[in-house]
């Protein structure tokens, strides 16, 4: 697990976190037409602060490559960063209360807002030792939602698996 200082770097709009990653640019394998292999449109963001990356060259277009890589990016940051509880006295922050409702955590996981929650939701677990009861009462939403919500990153999920198995807890399961 990577620690970083608040702000989470998932919660960053895209002008901040891009200058805050390197471009890298290459060729990428495999179907896509005849000019697949003549030009580079395979892109790779390095968050230069953690060393974080994500890649991506399925699509024909450097342009969308970047948009994608982006979106992975902070998807890889929200899942591998942690950020000292560093939300308010009431324990969320007005994104997080945006997207509450009774109980219920309302974001689509191809929704931009999704990593910054997730992210959220992970320091919040993190800063209550695994504990998903008590990272539900810091988060205003219930312990079965919230793991759910989790659950839509299956990476996070594992990731927070992982952490409670080296606390002796059992897995949770979605």
């Amino acid at each position: 697990m990577i620690y970083a200082d608040p702000p989470h770097p998932a919660t960053l709009d895209d002008e901040a976190l891009l200058a805050q990653c390197t471009l890298g640019r290459g060729r990428s394998g495999g179907p896509g037409g005849q000019h697949r292999n003549k030009v580079e449109t395979e892109v790779t963001y390095t968050h230069t602060p953690t060393g974080v990356h994500a890649k991506a060259g399925e699509r024909r277009s450097a342009e969308e490559n970047r948009h994608v890589a982006a979106k992975r990016l902070r998807l890889a940051l929200a899942t591998q960063v942690r950020v000292f509880w560093p939300y308010t006295k009431e324990g969320k922050t007005e994104l997080w209360t945006s997207r509450l409702e009774k109980g219920r955590v309302r974001c689509n996981p191809r929704h931009a807002d999704f990593p910054a929650l997730l992210a959220e939701a992970l320091d919040a677990i993190w800063a209550s030792n695994f504990d998903h009861r008590k990272a539900a009462l810091r988060l205003d939403c219930t312990p079965t939602q919230l793991v759910r919500f989790v659950a839509e990153e299956p990476t996070a999920l594992s990731a927070w698996n992982d952490a409670r198995g080296h606390k002796g807890l059992r897995p949770l399961k979605a």
